[in-house]
């Protein structure tokens, strides 16, 4: 996976007799993304560092179905999510989490009228409980000050109701939090949710994620903060399309605290 990082399956954690206290569901772009690869990279040396005793899938993870079911392909999104299931049930899986909202909203909400019954958290929640249990602790270090707004996942927010877990990690860090005009219940879509991420633009005169970008740019931040593989993507490209502001970082939550920590 990477340099130094421990990171054991389910299928060597039972072959020792063991359970661990939390699934980690990497997730297609976790897995995948070149981009979103260090995201997971950020979030497993923070479990490291915390001593959660902590598995993956690996290979035997699927997509969740998120993309298809939002695309209108019922069947294939039930297949996907029962063999999923049928992979989890057989280890006995309780807790799950994942640091993409899209997979996070399909296990919790979705799994569990077809058989997957689990506690299933965004990661910035788990890190949240981490942090108040004092398994975590996090300083500012290298964000001492800086302006920080924190966009607000579709499916995180509006979906599941979750706006405090972030912003809490947030304000740990010793910086100045900024909200957007349009941010907790009102925020906007970064564009990708729904399967967009996968198709082409439809016809029209603004791409969804510049708008939201420049939501982002007006509150003048240094760092952008997701908690989204997905709006990572889309806040990125936008900063990308804004030339005087391309100094802008977006980064994820849990990449925040690894790096302030210096892990």
């Amino acid at each position: 996976m990477a340099e130094n990082l421990t990171v054991p399956t389910m299928a060597e954690m039972m072959a020792q007799g063991k359970q661990p206290e939390v699934l980690f569901w990497v997730g297609c772009a976790g897995s995948f993304d070149d981009r979103a690869k260090k995201i997971t990279k950020a979030f497993v040396k923070i479990l490291n560092r915390a001593n959660v005793p902590f598995a993956v899938l690996g290979t035997e993870e699927s997509c969740t179905g998120d993309p298809a079911k939002r695309a209108g392909n019922e069947f294939l999104f039930q297949m996907q999510a029962m063999m999923n299931i049928q992979v989890m049930n057989a280890y006995e899986v309780k807790k799950i989490v994942t640091a993409c909202p899209h997979c996070f909203n399909t296990i919790k909400n979705e799994y569990p009228e077809l058989g997957g019954l689990y506690e299933v958290m965004h990661h910035t929640q788990f890190l949240k409980s981490l942090l108040d249990d004092g398994r975590l602790t996090i300083e500012g270090g290298q964000f001492k000050g800086k302006r920080i707004t924190f966009h607000d996942p579709c499916y995180l927010g509006r979906a599941n109701n979750v706006y405090e877990a972030p912003r809490e990690l947030i304000q740990k860090l010793d910086v100045e939090l900024v909200e957007m005009k349009r941010s907790r219940a009102n925020g906007l879509c970064c564009g990708a949710g729904g399967a967009q991420m996968f198709k082409d633009a439809e016809p029209g005169n603004k791409e969804v994620n510049i708008e939201r970008t420049e939501d982002a740019i007006e509150t003048k931040p240094d760092i952008i903060a997701a908690g989204c593989p997905f709006c990572n993507t889309m806040m990125t490209d936008g900063v990308k399309n804004k030339e005087k502001e391309a100094s802008i970082k977006v980064m994820d939550i849990a990449e925040l605290i690894a790096n302030a920590q210096d892990l």
